[in-house]
């Protein structure tokens, strides 16, 4: 789960009610949740600055791009990083590796290992037992000599053009309380035991990838229920209430994030991570809001949005059911919140990217017009918006801060993925046997 701006992060966490669902996850899923779709399928929308803008540079592009003549489809599958091509990019050691994100990442690389060297690549560009060499040097390798950890053991790769778009989220938090009083009167409610996913590609190899989600009534297979019909009470008296939310509205926008924090009255502080979707069709209600004309001028980031919902609550309610998608939790007790790799992210350091173009677990080098997302990152996430070669969502942590630098986070710019070195030799190799 996750914010890529405001209008990112509502494009977040999307299915369709017993219809196909791509290949994906909603922010903040666990590993054994990790084939989900987060959001629809259509082109993202660049972010709008819901605090302030982050700093900008004047430009991108530190190092030289390849052009596409040099850039090498590998397979027929134009979904995937195979197919729109690789193109070995510039040395590590040309690079602007700082120090501190360089460590960052070597630490939370070394986190990733013991997924990524078991999982299925679904970009196709490495298979798991490639990492294992680089994982086995990065359990011992000191943190203070980063740089030349990624320099040593990995080559940077482009896919296919290489220019890249960003957007930022965050992890939110709220007031509720573990039980229901006056002041929490929203039920944060736990995953259904009824709620089944239903991998489609254990049916037919037509439908390879595909899932759907619903219930079971006698002998079909029906739709689960929709926000409304959960908000009126569907799941009331079944045991289900995780905590209580204080503010419907601001437990809403965490919903659509996927994860956050709920702080308790006692000062104690409750973390939850995405639990399941209902799959029900995801809508934006930014997107609905401005359509109908709804959001004046200047008035179209968050504060806008929430403003004109606390004015207009029967009408905002019945917006913000039009949003049939309903997440379910489960409290964290460790590190967290979780990517979809299963592991925790980290401010600053952990990037949400399409498994279709980047293997989950791999640093990703950034060089973007707002240069405070400039660096080295590891993708340990996915986003339903986060679709296609080179679009990631940058994860700022918690807090006032990273709120505003991920509702500011739009930006442009180049990028580079890091696979273990002879990768694009032996990609290249296999094409030729084919």
């Amino acid at each position: 789960m996750k914010i890529g701006g405001l209008f990112g992060a509502m494009a977040l966490v999307s299915a369709c009610s017993l219809s196909i669902i791509p290949e994906g996850t909603a922010r903040g899923a666990p590993a054994e949740d990790d084939q989900w779709t987060a959001g629809p399928p259509s082109s993202p929308e660049p972010a709008r600055n819901p605090v302030r803008q982050a700093p900008v540079s004047q430009t991108a592009g530190t190092f030289e791009v390849v052009t596409s003549d040099q850039v090498t489809p590998v397979s027929d599958d134009d979904t995937r990083a195979t197919g729109v091509g690789v193109a070995l990019g510039p040395d590590i050691s040309s690079l602007n590796l700082q120090s501190g994100k360089a460590r960052a990442a070597l630490q939370s690389f070394r986190t990733s290992c013991s997924s990524l060297v078991r999982r299925t690549d679904n970009s196709g560009l490495t298979q798991g037992e490639e990492w294992r060499q680089s994982c086995d040097a990065a359990s011992g390798w000191p943190d203070g000599d980063a740089r030349s950890f990624f320099e040593s053991y990995f080559e940077a790769v482009q896919v296919g053009d290489g220019k890249a778009f960003a957007t930022g989220y965050f992890e939110p938090q709220i007031q509720g309380s573990r039980v229901r009083t006056n002041g929490s009167q929203v039920p944060i409610y736990k995953r259904p035991s009824n709620l089944l996913d239903v991998n489609l590609g254990e049916f037919s190899d037509d439908l390879k990838d595909k899932r759907i989600r619903g219930k079971v009534e006698g002998t079909r297979l029906v739709p689960f229920e929709e926000r409304a019909q959960i908000d009126d009470g569907a799941l009331q008296g079944k045991g289900l209430e995780l905590a209580w939310a204080s503010d419907y509205i601001e437990f809403f926008f965490l919903q659509i994030q996927g994860s956050g924090r709920v702080a308790m009255p006692d000062g104690s502080v409750m973390r939850i991570g995405y639990d399941g979707q209902n799959g029900r069709d995801y809508t934006g209600i930014g997107r609905v809001m401005r359509e109908r004309g709804l959001l004046a001028d200047g008035k179209t980031n968050m504060q806008g949005i929430i403003e004109w919902l606390r004015a207009n609550p029967e009408e905002g309610r019945k917006i913000m059911r039009e949003n049939k998608s309903y997440i379910f939790f489960r409290e964290l007790t460790g590190p967290g919140p979780l990517g979809a790799m299963g592991h925790p992210v980290v401010g600053r350091t952990s990037v949400a990217a399409d498994r279709k173009f980047v293997p989950l677990g791999a640093p990703v080098f950034l060089d973007m017009e707002h240069n405070i997302a400039d660096g080295i990152w590891i993708a340990q996430d996915t986003g339903g918006a986060i679709k296609g070669a080179n679009r990631f969502d940058t994860f700022w942590g918690a807090g006032e801060e990273a709120a505003q630098i991920a509702g500011g986070m739009s930006s442009r710019g180049q990028a580079l993925i890091f696979l273990p070195k002879g990768s694009v030799a032996k990609l290249l190799q296999s094409q030729q046997g084919n």
